[in-house]
C-alpha cells in the first residue's frame, strides 16, 4: 500500500535532499494533478511548500468535467503560479456519456475563449483500454478540435500509443504538443524533435534507464519537467512518499547530470522551455 505522508515542513525535501534556498534557481512542474481528490485537503500546503522550493509554475492537468472545474478554480486562486490545463483523460472515457462530453467541451470552450485555459490536457490514447478504443478516438478527436479552435497547446497521455498519436497529429492544426512521461520508442524521438514537439519527464528520470535514455537523446530545448502527482514513486529516493513539486530538484539534478550541464543552467533552460511552449512566463 502507498505510504501516506503529509506535506514536508521547514523546507525539508521529502527525499532527504535540502535545496540551498539562496541558489538562483527555479523549477517548473508542467504536469501535476492538483485537482485530484488525494490533494483536496493539502493544496494550500503544497503551494506554500512549492514556493519555498522555488517552484515558479505548476500546470494543473484535468481528467474529466469535475477536475476541469477544480483546476480552473485553483488557477484563479493561485494566479500566476498555478495554470489550468483542461480536458478528458482516456481513463475517463468508459463512463463518459455524450452529455458529459458536450458539457465538458462547452466548459473548456467558454473558459478558453475567456483566456483562462493554458492548455488542453490531459488528453490522449491508452493501449490498456482497447475495449473502449473507438470511444477514446472520438474523445481525443474532440479534444484536439478544441485545441485548434482555441489555439492552445495539448498535453498528451500516450501509454503504448505514442506512434499512433504522432501519426494522427498532422491531421490537426495544433499549436504545440507535449508528450507527457514519454518513455518509448526511442526511434520516435527524431520525428518528435523535427516537428518541434516537447516531452516532459518526472521522478523516474532519477532511476529509470529508459527515461534516462529519452533525456539523453532529446535536446534540452525540448524537455520540460513534471511530477505527475499524486502518482507515487516507490524507488529511492522517493520511497512512496506523497508526490509534490518538492521532488523537482531531484528531477532537474538528474536531467542536468545526463546532459552534462550545470544544475542552475539546466533549470533555467527548462523554465525558458516552459515559457516557449505555453506562452506563459513562470514567476521569478
Amino acid at each position: 500500500m502507498p505510504v501516506r505522508s503529509g506535506i514536508v515542513k521547514n523546507n525539508e525535501c521529502p527525499c532527504s535532499f535540502k535545496e540551498d534556498l539562496a541558489m538562483p534557481i527555479r523549477y517548473v512542474d508542467a504536469h501535476i494533478h492538483l485537482s485530484d481528490e488525494e490533494y483536496s485537503d493539502k493544496v494550500d500546503e503544497i503551494i506554500s511548500e512549492a514556493a519555498n522550493f522555488k517552484v515558479t509554475a505548476m500546470v494543473s492537468n484535468s481528467m474529466d468535467y469535475a477536475t476541469c472545474i477544480n483546476s480552473l478554480q485553483l488557477a484563479r486562486k493561485y494566479r500566476g503560479l498555478v495554470f489550468a490545463a483542461l480536458g478528458v483523460h482516456p481513463w475517463s472515457v468508459n463512463n463518459l456519456s455524450e452529455d458529459d462530453l458536450q458539457r465538458t467541451s462547452e466548459f473548456i470552450l467558454e473558459n478558453g475563449r475567456a483566456g483562462e485555459v493554458l492548455a488542453i490536457g490531459e488528453v490522449g490514447l491508452d493501449y490498456k483500454y482497447k475495449d473502449v478504443w473507438d470511444r477514446q478516438l472520438k474523445v481525443f478527436d474532440e479534444m484536439l478540435h478544441l485545441a485548434e479552435l482555441l489555439n492552445l497547446p495539448v498535453i498528451l497521455h500516450s501509454r503504448g500509443t505514442s506512434e499512433k498519436i504522432v501519426e494522427l497529429l498532422p491531421s490537426y492544426n495544433v499549436k504545440m504538443v507535449l508528450l507527457h512521461w514519454f518513455s518509448y520508442p526511442i526511434s520516435l524521438i527524431s520525428k518528435i524533435v523535427e516537428r518541434g514537439y516537447y516531452v516532459s519527464e518526472g521522478p523516474p528520470v532519477v532511476y529509470s534507464s529508459g527515461i534516462q535514455a529519452v533525456v539523453q537523446n532529446m535536446p534540452i530545448e525540448n524537455i520540460l519537467t513534471e511530477t505527475d502527482g499524486p502518482v507515487r514513486y516507490f524507488k529511492p529516493p522517493f520511497n512512496g512518499k506523497l508526490t509534490t513539486p518538492a521532488f523537482l530538484p531531484h528531477v532537474v539534478r538528474a536531467v542536468a547530470a545526463i546532459k552534462k550541464m550545470n544544475e542552475v543552467d539546466a533549470a533555467d533552460q527548462i523554465a525558458r522551455n516552459f515559457e516557449n511552449f505555453f506562452g506563459a512566463a513562470p514567476k521569478g
